[in-house]
């Protein structure tokens, strides 16, 4: 029984399709700039959980940001030791005034809230670098509540546009698949243990505070917020059409950037 919850809850977190944050990819090459993104020194997304920066909390000399929004202000870290290229282009896009007055234009309450292109469809923005980059991804970050994370139309395929998990609860199924793994269960072809990947910390954090595990590796978690949920969950509480977009227009009126 425990293998088959174990085989479950992998293949959720292996095997992510997240149609909520894909966004129409954009086939005309004359519109991106010949200048790729650097190449990144990520850190192996293949190693066991060694650290959890997102559980310690905003340290002093961190870089934040503040997002204000026509719903209250959202402050978020960053974590560029990990996710270098999606720190980079959120700030520099911000500092440069790219996410002003855009909206977040797909909201899902008990999932997570979207944002960040200027056409307020789904289906545009682009990276400081006029190119997609590819997915900076760790087991060392993952899409706890209020994970700050690039949005995509799948691997290697981020632009400008973001979400914030504001998911409260995973679920009692969910909760249950964690409680029952046996984390000496070997995952795929590698080394790897269920243990390795679900950390009592992971399974704790989840557990009690929310999040969406099965996101986990599939998309760049590259922030997190440490203020204004109330003001996430504001947001995610909107009434929405049937393309989950806001009938009243939830507007990103500026960033700041600082220090914290």
């Amino acid at each position: 029984m425990k293998k088959k919850l174990l085989i479950g809850l992998m293949a959720a977190l292996m095997c992510v399709s997240f149609a909520a944050c894909n966004k129409v990819e954009k086939t005309d090459s004359t519109e991106k700039t010949a200048e790729a993104p650097a190449e990144s020194e990520e850190k192996s997304t293949n190693s066991p959980v060694s650290e959890l920066p997102q559980l310690e909390g905003v340290q002093k000399g961190d870089t934040i940001a503040t997002i204000h929004t026509n719903k209250g202000d959202i402050k978020v870290w960053f974590f560029p030791e990990y996710a270098p290229k999606a720190v980079e282009n959120f700030i520099t896009h911000a500092k440069d005034g790219y996410y002003d007055n855009v909206t977040f234009h797909r909201v899902i309450n008990n999932f997570m809230i979207q944002g960040g292109d200027p056409e307020g469809t789904g289906a545009g923005g682009e990276s400081i670098w006029g190119a997609e980059f590819e997915n900076e991804v760790t087991y060392n970050l993952r899409n706890f509540r209020g994970a700050l994370c690039m949005a995509n139309a799948g691997p290697d395929t981020n632009g400008s546009q973001f979400y914030i998990v504001q998911n409260k609860d995973i679920g009692d199924s969910f909760k249950q698949q964690l409680a029952d793994l046996d984390k000496s269960e070997k995952i795929g072809d590698g080394d790897l243990t269920a243990g390795d990947i679900f950390t009592d910390e992971v399974i704790a954090e989840y557990t009690n505070n929310g999040g969406y595990p099965s996101l986990d590796m599939g998309y760049t978690v590259f922030g997190q917020v440490y203020e204004g949920m109330d003001v996430v969950d504001a947001i995610a509480e909107v009434k929405t059409d049937s393309n989950d977009k806001p009938l009243e227009d939830v507007v990103i009126t500026g960033i700041d950037v600082g220090t914290y």
